[in-house]
């Protein structure tokens, strides 16, 4: 604070002085000639000039410069001094209007050094990437940073830190203990829903960032680096979220899922750098109705969980015209037999991991031309798997294609 207070209190006074340098009334400025070291004037025409003359006319001033009869180099004076912008403009009319600043050129400069077209701009100014893993390298990007790149979605951050606020807040209003870290584990049987919880923890992180990505490809015009940025907040979202489960009795905050949430993050950015994956590949969840159709929380809202990484027939240009497009080569995990009143009738916890097939109902339902609703409706199946649209083989060499 007192260095800037100085350096403000500095720069007033310099203004002040500035200021009233000109002050003097009606009486003409002088100047000690004698005192100024001017390189080659003539010192007999400088002894011409009297002392305490008035140095708005000039002409004996112009007289004494070099190979100036009028034409030599000048040094123009005005009422408040020297007059440096003008004695800049020397070349052509010494009393012409000074030149303008060149402006920063901010396109990369050839060898030539003349700036290079952006060649991934088009004339409106939209830019032109041929495929969405394309990004506009940082030399051409409009946004070439973290800040510049967020200050474009801040609402939507606004928007996820409210939801996540209101979803854990509430638990301020129950049972609380101090902050502890606990380890959850893994995929265990051991664990409370044989690892199901560590899925979701990293396709909720996935599905934020496939969504900010979506917003920054679009605001920030495909500057390079966004997909880094959408990942980088999604996983901040998801730690600060955690941070509820710290104060929990019962819980704690457990490094087993940021450790999910930063392998979620991290596929949406191989999805989106990855020229052709987001086309071939996608991470989804299935919800299969249970007795209450959907459960909000807890082991039973575990259990209705599918996750799975579907190999899309229609990405590939082999099958884009064959039935093979409708069809998904699905790999993926659930957990079975882990509610308590499972474990009480005897049962015994069960993994399943499965391949499968599973129609494509975005290109069944809309096709390969899509605009407006059924553009959106298709991204949104992209993420999600409609219940009873698969058959699959478990693990345990079971055929599945329901709840169980």
């Amino acid at each position: 604070m007192r260095k800037h207070l100085v350096t403000s209190v500095s720069s007033l006074a310099c203004l002040v002085a500035a200021i009233a340098l000109p002050a003097g009334g009606a009486q003409a400025r002088t100047l000690d000639l004698d005192e100024i070291a001017m390189p080659g004037i003539d010192g007999d025409a400088l002894a011409s000039v009297e002392q305490g003359s008035d140095l708005t006319d000039i002409a004996t001033v112009a007289g004494a410069m070099p190979g100036r009869g009028g034409n030599g180099p000048l040094l123009i004076l005005s009422d408040g001094g020297f007059d440096l912008a003008r004695f800049a403009a020397q070349d052509g009319d010494a009393y012409g209007p000074a030149e303008p600043e060149p402006t920063a050129v901010e396109t990369p400069v050839g060898i030539d050094g003349q700036p290079e077209i952006n060649p991934y701009f088009d004339a409106d100014g939209d830019v032109v990437l041929k495929r969405w893993a394309d990004h506009v390298p940082h030399a051409y990007a409009t946004h070439k940073n973290f800040g510049a790149q967020f200050s474009t979605i801040t609402t939507e951050m606004a928007l996820f830190a409210l939801y996540f606020s209101a979803q854990s807040g509430k638990k301020l209003f129950r049972e609380t203990d101090s902050f502890s870290f606990h380890d959850e584990g893994w995929f265990g049987k051991d664990t409370g829903s044989l690892g199901s919880d560590k899925m979701l923890h990293a396709f909720d992180t996935y599905l934020i960032a496939e969504i900010l990505h979506m917003r920054l490809h679009e605001t920030t015009n495909a500057s390079q680096g966004d997909v880094w940025v959408a990942a980088a907040l999604a996983s901040a979202l998801m730690a600060a979220n955690e941070l509820s489960d710290g104060i929990e009795p019962d819980t704690g905050y457990s490094l087993n899922d940021v450790a999910m949430n930063t392998a979620g993050a991290l596929f949406s950015v191989l999805r989106n750098t990855v020229p052709g994956l987001r086309d071939k590949v996608a991470f989804k969840l299935e919800i299969v109705p249970n007795d209450d159709i959907y459960s909000y929380r807890g082991r039973k809202h575990y259990e209705q969980q599918r996750y799975m990484f579907s190999i899309k027939g229609r990405g590939f240009e082999g099958l884009k015209d064959t039935p093979f497009r409708f069809l998904d080569l699905q790999l993926g995990y659930y957990a079975s037999n882990f509610l308590k009143s499972d474990i009480d009738a005897g049962e015994e916890p069960r993994r399943h991991l499965f391949v499968g097939v599973g129609l494509n109902v975005g290109e069944i339902l809309f096709g390969r031309n899509k605009t407006g609703f059924s553009r959106h409706a298709d991204r949104v199946l992209d993420y999600l798997q409609l219940p009873y649209t698969s058959v699959r083989l478990d693990a345990h060499g079971d055929v599945k294609y329901g709840r169980y």
